[in-house]
Parts: C-alpha cells; structure tokens; sequence
C-alpha cells in the first residue's frame, strides 16, 4: 500500500453517503457527507463519491493519492472478491463493479463490501460487538441488512450475500410489495405507514407535518419525538415493528446459537432505547430453547461512525 496511515471508508446508503478518513487507531479525522441522489444514476452518484473522498482529504489535510487504500460498504449483494455490487435495490444497481471503478477515479486499491458488514466489523472490532466471537447486526434504515461475524470472522457464505436479512419472507400471504421484513420494518417503511395511517384520518400529531402543503415526510427525529411524547398511533407502530423485529431476530438467534445481537441504523438511532428494550423482549418471548435468552439485545455503539470506521478496517486488514 502506498500510505498505511490513512484509509479512506465509505458508507454508501439508500439515502445518504458517508466518507471518513481513518488513522491507523481507528479514529475519523476528515469527513464528508452527502444525498445518495440514486435517481440521478449511477455515474452521477459515483461522481460525488470521489468529490466527497476528495472533501474527506482536505479535511484531514491529506492528499488522495497518498492514501493506504479505500473501503466501501455498499447496500445490497456485494461480491467482495470480484467487488461488484450485484444487486442494490436502494440504488438501482446491477452488476455495478464499483472497486474497480474507484480504484481507477482516486489511484489506491479499493475494497467492497456490504455496507452493513461493515458496519457489523467496524462494531465488532471497536464497538458494541466486542468481545464475542459470534455476532449477528441489523441494520434499519432506508432498507434492512444483516451483518454475521462467525468463528471471530466476517461471514460471507458460499454466494458471497449471507447478511440479508431484510429480505427474507416475513409475510408471505400477503400482497406483493409487502412481504419482505424490509418492506415492514425498515425506516421508511415505519415513515410509510405512519404517513397512510394519518392521511385516513387515524389522529396524531405527526399530522401538520404529514398534511403540509407539497406533501409531507415524516422523518426519523420526528417518529422519536412523537414516540417520545407519548403519541398514541406512532407508540403503535413502533412497537409493532419492534415486536417483528424480535421475531426475525428470534429466529436468527435459535438458529446460530448466537451470544449477542447489534441494532443500528437510522431508526434504531432515532427511537433509542425503547426500541431496543421492545426488540429485546419480542426476541426472549420467541427464542428457543430457553437458555438462548440469555442472548444480549444491544445499539450500535459507533452509531454513524459503524460503517465508515468498518469500512476502513476492512479494508485495512484485506489490503495489508
């Protein structure tokens, strides 16, 4: 590698993309920030990739060319080793060989991978995963993913996609588009409801918000303040997603036997702790057999910082 001092991690999202500059102790000392935009494409989403690497540098008072290498976590199914994002739902991608593409546009190796196994790598190695040697992180946000740590490593599976878990079948009886534990769990499918639910009339005071002119969001703050305040039709939405979150987690946890369970994400973030306390009871009153209640049930320590800082000890530890 050119410079091992400085790694570059990427968190590309749904919605938004997230670049850092890493130092060799894990710390961020340059960032940038910006909207994914997907619906301009995708060579325009690459485009401020390498912008937003750019900003990250000078921030950190660095040139790009100088850099040990770059580490990206990308939603969807990732082959790591090819490192072509295969299928991104959130983005609209197909087949998309983004390390190579990188590599070319900034001069340094890059890496890829999952951006939720990165974020899960990133807590294991220095967050809320540390000490264990089997970890399992969920991630909701725009969508849903899953991370896996086994046997003290990154968990890929022999198609390169285990971790996605936002699209496994949770209703499969029901109308298609609505089936998926990501088209009922993620943050914009809590937002989504909420915004159908009012819009029939059910009272909240989410309302002025969702009826404003121009038609209104409602977002991740505003689900937890609501939530916070007492307001009845969001307390009821969210924890009905956290008691199907349990369910989902349940299952995972009475398959693999797994020792702790890491929540992040956007909505995870947001609401906080009751999330995670409603999520935690849905899990103990569904695992089996009952020893596996002694699963721990925990947020994400690192919070935004999870996928950049996983990114770029990933890449740190593929690229060495």
């Amino acid at each position: 590698m050119p410079n091992a001092k400085h790694i570059v991690g990427i968190d590309l999202g749904g919605t938004n993309m997230q670049i850092g500059v890493v130092d060799a102790n894990g710390n961020v000392v340059g960032r940038s920030r910006k909207k994914t935009q997907a619906d301009q494409g995708q060579d325009k989403v690459i485009e401020r990739l390498v912008d937003g690497i750019e900003t990250a540098c000078q921030e950190a008072k660095i040139d790009s060319h100088d850099l040990g290498g770059v580490g990206v976590g990308a939603p969807g199914a990732v082959d790591h080793i090819s490192g072509v994002v295969l299928e991104a739902v959130n983005l609209r991608w197909n087949d998309v060989p983004l390390a190579e593409i990188l590599t070319q546009r900034v001069g340094v190796p890059t890496i890829l991978d999952n951006d939720v196994n990165v974020a899960v790598f990133g807590e294991w190695k220095m967050g809320a995963g540390k000490g264990v040697s089997e970890l399992l992180g969920v991630w909701m946000g725009t969508g849903i993913g899953g991370g896996l740590i086994l046997n003290n490593q990154l968990y890929q599976g022999s198609f390169l996609t285990a971790g996605e878990i936002g699209h496994t079948t949770l209703f499969p009886g029901v109308p298609i588009g609505s089936r998926s534990f990501e088209q009922n769990c993620s943050r914009t499918a809590v937002a989504d409801r909420l915004v159908r639910l009012i819009r029939s009339n059910r009272h909240s005071s989410l309302a002025p918000a969702v009826h404003e002119e121009g038609g209104g969001q409602v977002k991740s703050k505003m689900i937890a303040q609501a939530y916070e305040e007492g307001d009845e039709l969001t307390r009821e939405v969210v924890d009905e997603v956290a008691h199907f979150i349990g369910i989902v987690v349940a299952n995972a946890v009475t398959l693999l036997s797994l020792p702790r369970v890491v929540l992040g994400g956007g909505l995870t973030e947001a609401v906080g702790k009751p999330l995670v306390s409603a999520v935690r009871k849905s899990v103990r009153e569904h695992v089996f057999p009952e020893r596996c209640r002694d699963v721990e049930i925990v947020a994400s320590a690192l919070e935004d910082d999870a996928g950049i800082v996983g990114a770029a000890l990933l890449a740190r530890q593929r690229l060495a």
